[in-house]
C-alpha cells in the first residue's frame, strides 16, 4: 500500500522568496536587480494564491498583517422584526447560506493601534 504524502502547508514567505529568486538577475558587477513590475507580480500572485487557499477552507497567515480564513454564514428565514431606531415592525428578507472571508489581526498590530502616542 502506497503512503500518502502529507499536504504541504502554504507559507507566504516561502512563496515570495521563491518568486523573487526566480525573477532576480545578477549583473556583471554582482548587483542583484529585480524589476518593479516583476516584484509586483510576485507579491500579487502570492496574495492571490493565499486567498484561493483560504477560500478552500485553509487558514492562511500573512506575517505582521494578519490571517484570513473562510467563515460560514448560516441561512436566515424571512419575517417581521422590530427596528431598533423607530420601534416599528419591518419586513426582513431571507438570506441564503454563504461563505465569506474573515480577517483577524495579530495582537502586536492591535497593540500598536491601541497605543495613543501612535495617533
Amino acid at each position: 500500500m502506497a503512503k500518502k504524502t502529507p499536504k504541504k502547508k502554504y507559507n507566504f514567505l516561502n512563496e515570495i522568496y521563491e518568486g523573487v529568486v526566480n525573477v532576480a538577475e545578477v549583473s556583471r558587477s554582482g548587483e542583484v536587480k529585480i524589476k518593479r513590475s516583476e516584484l509586483k507580480e510576485v507579491l500579487e500572485s502570492a496574495f492571490l494564491k493565499g486567498a484561493k487557499l483560504a477560500a478552500g477552507g485553509e487558514r492562511i497567515r500573512f506575517p505582521v498583517i494578519g490571517a484570513i480564513v473562510r467563515r460560514e454564514i448560516k441561512a436566515r428565514k424571512s419575517g417581521k422584526v422590530r427596528s431598533p431606531f423607530t420601534g416599528e415592525m419591518v419586513d426582513q428578507k431571507a438570506r441564503p447560506a454563504s461563505k465569506k472571508p474573515r480577517w483577524s489581526f495579530p495582537k502586536s498590530l492591535k497593540e500598536v493601534f491601541a497605543d495613543k502616542k501612535n495617533w
